[in-house]
C-alpha cells in the first residue's frame, strides 16, 4: 500500500524559490510539505552555492537598466501583430497571447515591483544585503547581495521552516515522478520515491514546482542544447540534483512552454577546479584559443559582465568544449586583475609562447603564428584603460578584438583552460504574474505553481544577477497565492 501525507501545499524544491513558497503559504495559513531530492546536508539546490547578486541599485528598486535588459532578450523574431494586445491591462490579451512563448510585460513589470519587497521581506529573517565585491573588475549595472550569499538565504529560511514543524515538514531524499489531478482537472498532489524507490503520495490543494532546471539531466540537455552538451556540468554541486523532473511533469500536464529551452546561463570555469563558480572571467584583457591553438571569437565587444555568456557558450561549441585564456605579464597593468579569476588551481606559466603551448599540449607552430598574427594587428598600447571599453583595438584580424587589444609579447606568459559551467537552464513552463502555471490554451492550470528555474523567463541572454531574485519574487508569490487561493478555499 502506497504511504500517503495530507497537506495543504506541497512544494517541490528546497532553494531560493522553494523554501520561498513554503514560507509564504506557512505565514498565510496553510499546512505545507517541502520534498527535496538532496540530503539535508546539501539541500538548497544552486542557491546553496551562488553568492546570490540582485540587479538592484538599492534595497528598494531594481537597476535602471532591468526592464530595458528583459526586454532586448524577450523572445525571438516575436509577431507585432500577434503581441500587439500586450500593451493592453492583462485580463484583456487573448489567450493566444497569454501561452506565447515570450517574457510577458506583465510578468517583468510584476518582477520589478515585487523584487523590494521580496528583498525587505527576507531581512526579516535576520538576512542582510549589501554592494559586496563581485568577481567584475568593472560592470555594466548595479548589484546587491546577501551577506552571506545564497547559502545565507537557504539557512534562514529553512531555519524559520523548522521552527514551525506543525506547520511545515521538509522530507528529504525524496523525488517527485508525476503531478495528480482530480476529475475536474485541478491539481490533486504528487506522486513520489523514496528510499529503495519506493512510491509515496503526497494530496495536497496546490502544488509549487520549485525543482530547478535540467542542468543535471544529460539526456535532456542533450535533447534540447545538442550533442555539444555532453562538453558540460553544473557550474557547482546543487545544479547535479536538478534533473527537470518539475518541468517535464508540467509539460506533460499540458503546460505551455516558456524560456529558451536551447539555451542556458553560461559561465566560464576552470575544469581543473572542483569549486562552486571557479571563474575566470580575464581573457578580455588577453586572448582565447581553442585545441588548434586558434582565435575563435572576438575577446572584448563589450563589458565583459554583459557578454561572458555569448563567449562562454561559444567555448562550448570548440574542439572537445574547452579553450584556453592567454595573458602576458602586461596583465600587471590592470588592477585588481586576480579578483576575476575564482579558480582554486595556479596558472600554467611559461617564459615563451612555444613553452606555453608545450605545457598546454598545444601545437608550438600554431601558437605562436596566432599570437604573431594579434600582435602585428595591435595599433600598441597608447590608449589603453583597463577600467573602461577603451576601442583599443586590432585591425585587419579575423576575428578582430574590440578593446583592450595590446601585443602579448612580455614573459611570463600565463594561461588558464576554461570550459562552459552550466549555471541553469532557460526552458521552462509559462507562468502568469501571480506564478501560476497556464496550459497551452493560455488558461490557468487550478492549483498549479512554478517558481525560480522551472518557470521559463529567459531567452537567448541572461539577465544578470536576476535568478536568485527571480526565485525569491515568485517563489514568495506562488506561495501566497497557494494559501490564499486554494489550501484556505474550503475554510469558512
Amino acid at each position: 500500500m502506497v504511504e500517503t501525507f495530507e497537506t495543504d501545499v506541497v512544494v517541490v524544491g528546497c532553494g531560493i524559490s522553494g523554501l520561498a513558497a513554503a514560507v509564504s503559504a506557512q505565514e498565510h495559513g496553510a499546512k505545507v510539505r517541502v520534498l527535496e531530492r538532496a540530503p539535508r546536508e546539501e539541500r538548497g539546490g544552486n542557491t546553496r552555492y551562488t553568492e546570490s547578486y540582485w540587479r538592484m541599485k538599492s534595497e528598494n528598486e531594481v537597476s535602471d537598466d532591468f526592464t530595458e535588459r528583459f526586454a532586448e532578450n524577450a523572445g525571438g523574431h516575436l509577431d507585432p501583430e500577434v503581441i500587439k494586445d500586450a500593451s493592453g491591462p492583462y485580463e484583456g490579451w487573448p489567450r493566444l497571447l497569454k501561452s506565447l512563448g515570450f517574457a510577458d510585460p506583465e510578468l517583468v513589470a510584476t518582477f520589478a515591483e515585487l523584487a523590494g519587497p521580496t528583498l525587505r521581506w527576507l531581512t526579516g529573517f535576520g538576512v542582510k544585503f549589501d554592494f559586496l565585491p563581485n568577481y567584475f573588475i568593472i560592470q555594466s549595472t548595479t548589484r546587491m547581495a546577501p551577506v552571506g550569499g545564497g547559502l545565507a538565504l537557504v539557512e534562514a529560511l529553512a531555519a524559520h521552516a523548522e521552527s514551525v514543524p506543525d506547520d511545515i515538514a521538509i522530507h528529504y531524499e525524496t523525488t517527485m515522478t508525476s503531478l495528480l489531478q482530480d476529475e475536474d482537472g485541478r491539481i490533486a498532489g504528487i506522486r513520489a520515491v523514496v528510499e529503495d524507490n519506493r512510491p509515496v503520495e503526497f494530496r495536497a490543494k496546490a502544488v509549487v514546482l520549485a525543482s530547478g532546471g535540467f542542468e543535471g539531466n544529460p539526456e535532456m540537455l542533450s535533447h534540447y542544447l545538442g550533442t555539444d552538451a555532453l562538453w558540460l556540468r553544473p557550474v557547482a554541486r546543487g545544479g547535479y540534483y536538478n534533473r527537470g523532473e518539475g518541468i517535464r511533469t508540467a509539460l506533460d500536464l499540458g503546460a505551455a512552454p516558456a524560456g529558451d529551452f536551447g539555451s542556458f546561463h553560461a559561465q566560464p570555469v576552470d575544469p581543473r577546479s572542483g569549486q562552486a563558480e571557479p571563474v575566470v572571467l580575464s581573457y578580455s584583457y588577453g586572448l582565447l584559443v581553442n585545441k588548434r591553438a586558434r582565435r575563435f571569437i572576438d575577446e572584448a565587444p563589450g563589458m565583459v559582465d554583459a557578454t561572458y555568456e555569448a563567449v562562454t557558450r561559444e567555448i562550448m561549441h570548440q574542439p572537445e568544449g574547452i579553450a584556453y585564456a592567454i595573458h602576458d605579464g602586461r596583465m600587471e597593468d590592470v588592477p585588481n586583475w586576480r579578483k576575476a579569476v575564482r579558480s582554486d588551481q595556479p596558472p600554467v606559466e611559461a617564459h615563451s609562447i612555444e613553452a606555453l603551448a608545450e605545457a598546454l599540449e598545444l601545437d608550438p607552430h600554431e601558437l605562436a603564428e596566432t599570437v604573431e598574427a594579434f600582435n602585428a594587428a595591435c595599433a600598441g598600447e597608447a590608449g589603453f584603460d583597463a577600467m573602461k571599453l577603451d576601442g583599443l583595438a586590432t585591425a585587419g584580424l579575423e576575428p578582430n578584438k574590440s578593446n583592450w587589444a595590446r601585443p602579448l609579447d612580455k614573459p611570463p606568459f600565463l594561461a588558464w583552460p576554461i570550459i562552459a559551467a552550466n549555471c541553469f537552464t532557460f526552458g521552462g513552463v509559462k507562468v502568469n504574474a501571480r506564478a501560476q502555471v497556464l496550459n497551452m490554451d493560455g488558461e490557468v492550470i487550478p492549483g498549479l505553481y512554478a517558481a525560480g528555474e522551472v518557470m521559463g523567463i529567459y531567452y537567448r541572454t541572461y539577465t544578470g544577477s536576476t535568478s536568485v531574485m527571480r526565485g525569491a519574487v515568485f517563489g514568495r508569490q506562488a506561495g501566497i497565492d497557494a494559501a490564499m487561493r486554494h489550501a484556505r478555499a474550503n475554510q469558512p
